[in-house]
């Protein structure tokens, strides 16, 4: 008889139960609050164990380690980040302001559940997490972000003397470079602070005069 193939240990088949599925959710769930909130190096495996109620023989039988929770943990998050701004490309596909309104209030929410301790530790000590997510960063900000920009140029909002393609590049640029631990620290700022703030500069820089009379 051959040999079974190993498992994906994020992978979903018929024979794992409904239950098994909500476990490992509420899991997920409870290393999102704790790992997004504290940071990495503060939260152990013991105090997901003990806010669920659950076993760590339980808790282990989902996850290998800390570090396989964190990555299912920022997979979930990036797949919610994923499906709101999905949501908002096929609602608001004519509707300028009111695309651009919803992206940037959906990623402030996003980032307000990110805070400086989460980032500081993956960089420091999981740095393949680190790079996994300014990588999706970037790839879901050069997605949705370049459609609603190009909404706004046929409305008449946005500037055309520069390619979109450039403004999105001069975008991520400041992104990263205020949306990270040791700059956010240096200017006493949350993600979510620092995100607002690069969001008014450039799209003040990108708007006609016609889009900033607009309310």
């Amino acid at each position: 008889m051959a040999a079974k193939s190993p498992k994906h240990p994020d992978s979903t088949d018929s024979g794992r139960s409904s239950s098994d599925d909500s476990a490992r959710q509420r899991i997920i769930t409870a290393g999102r609050r704790h790992f997004f909130a504290f940071g990495f190096r503060s939260v152990t495996m013991d105090d997901i164990a003990a806010e669920l109620g659950m076993s760590k023989k339980t808790l282990y039988a989902h996850f290998r380690s800390k570090s396989e929770l964190v990555q299912a943990a920022v997979a979930d998050k990036q797949r919610e980040i994923e499906a709101d701004l999905e949501q908002i490309s096929s609602e608001s596909s004519s509707d300028f302001p009111s695309a651009i309104q919803q992206f940037l209030a959906k990623m402030q929410r996003h980032m307000e559940e990110i805070h400086p301790p989460f980032m500081r530790d993956i960089q420091r000590e999981a740095p393949e997490i680190f790079e996994l997510v300014e990588v999706r960063r970037r790839d879901l900000i050069h997605r949705y972000l370049s459609k609603i920009l190009a909404q706004g140029r046929q409305a008449g909002i946005i500037r055309k003397d520069i390619p979109i393609r450039l403004i999105i590049e001069i975008w991520l640029g400041v992104v990263q470079a205020v949306m990270n631990p040791n700059k956010l620290t240096e200017l006493d700022l949350t993600p979510k602070a620092g995100f607002s703030a690069v969001i008014s500069v450039i799209m003040e820089g990108l708007m006609t005069a016609e889009g900033r009379s607009k309310p």
